[in-house]
């Protein structure tokens, strides 16, 4: 009697079939994932290692199947593109209608570092200039560049978030060096303009990120170098969306605290949704008041409702300074 199938996982019958092509092809496959994606299917091929025939069979059933659904294939198309641009007009001629359409790209995607934990990329860029740091931060994902910089000595955070907040295009010429640094440094593990980093935004989404001591640690520092910068980062770590994730009882605070003329202003470009979420905290005369006064506004310039909206963002941080209200729903997240 045969043993039952085994029911495979989706990483598992992607597994099997590594296993079946050669090995150049199965290369070329790997070469095409993410480090998370290769290391999880490394380990899921050893784990088939003593799949049976039966179970083989069923997996290129199932991949046959999945094969006959599929009406596109996914790649990349400069390759093919610039191929037949150069075919066309010459490389020269190419070259001048490639920069013209070609997407631009929002990072320089240094490679090296998908291949890396947080605890590497400290040990190589802990005695680095912190324009360095900065800019391979700048690479990484927000949660990844977030544990990098807490592990990175306290002293030059701020500066290094200062340095990320204010990146601008970076040269192909200093990506290269980069690159070339990075590869001595781990022991072996294209012409054009410059391509956009960092920025307040970047910083803030790095800070976020993070741990709430780590912010509330580096963001003085950070007003003391460049006030204006921390005043962009402080901008973009918390907008006015972010208000309706208070609780009822704090928001409700906050709303007594805010002039009506102001939470007038503020509310008239918030949604509906949005609206009600605050209108919904308050007495129900008082917010039929406040609708009415919306109401009775007409058209507003944007400009003025922004302003309005960041009157009440300052308004809800002194008052999280002073302890009267709570400002995000998790541990260590006070503002």
């Amino acid at each position: 009697m045969n043993a039952p199938t085994r029911i495979h996982s989706g990483v598992e019958r992607a597994a099997v079939l590594m296993m079946l092509v050669g090995e150049e092809e199965a290369a070329a496959i790997l070469q095409k994932l993410d480090p998370e994606e290769v290391q999880q299917l490394g380990k899921a091929m050893f784990t088939v290692a003593d799949v049976s025939e039966d179970e083989v069979t069923v997996v290129l059933d199932d991949f046959v199947e999945k094969a006959r659904e599929r009406t596109t294939v996914g790649f990349d198309p400069r390759p093919h593109i610039e191929q037949v641009m150069n075919k066309a007009l010459g490389a020269d001629k190419a070259e001048s209608v490639l920069a013209k359409i070609t997407p631009i790209e929002t990072a320089c995607q240094i490679e090296l570092l998908d291949w890396m934990d947080a605890g590497e990329i400290v040990g190589l860029i802990k005695d680095e200039h912190p324009q360095i740091a900065a800019v391979l931060l700048a690479n990484l994902d927000p949660a990844v560049a977030a544990q990098v910089l807490e592990g990175l000595p306290e002293v030059v955070q701020p500066q290094i978030l200062h340095r990320i907040a204010k990146l601008g295009p970076i040269t192909p010429e200093a990506i290269d060096t980069l690159k070339s640094m990075l590869s001595r440094r781990s022991s072996g593990r294209t012409s054009g303009t410059g391509v956009q980093l960092g920025g307040a935004k970047d910083a803030a989404k790095i800070l976020s990120s993070g741990r709430k001591a780590t912010e509330n640690r580096v963001m003085p520092k950070l007003a003391k170098i460049d006030r204006d910068i921390a005043r962009q980062i402080e901008d973009q770590l918390f907008v006015f969306d972010n208000l309706l994730e208070m609780d009822d009882k704090n928001l409700g605070v906050l709303i007594r605290n805010v002039d009506s003329d102001l939470l007038v202003r503020a509310l008239k470009g918030v949604d509906e949704t949005g609206r009600n979420r605050f209108l919904g905290c308050m007495s129900a005369r008082a917010a039929d008041g406040i609708r009415d006064e919306i109401e009775a506004r007409g058209p507003m310039k944007l400009a003025e409702v922004l302003d309005a909206q960041k009157g009440v963002i300052t308004v809800a941080r002194q008052l999280a300074k002073d302890g009267t209200i709570m400002m995000g729903g998790g541990d260590d997240d006070y503002v």
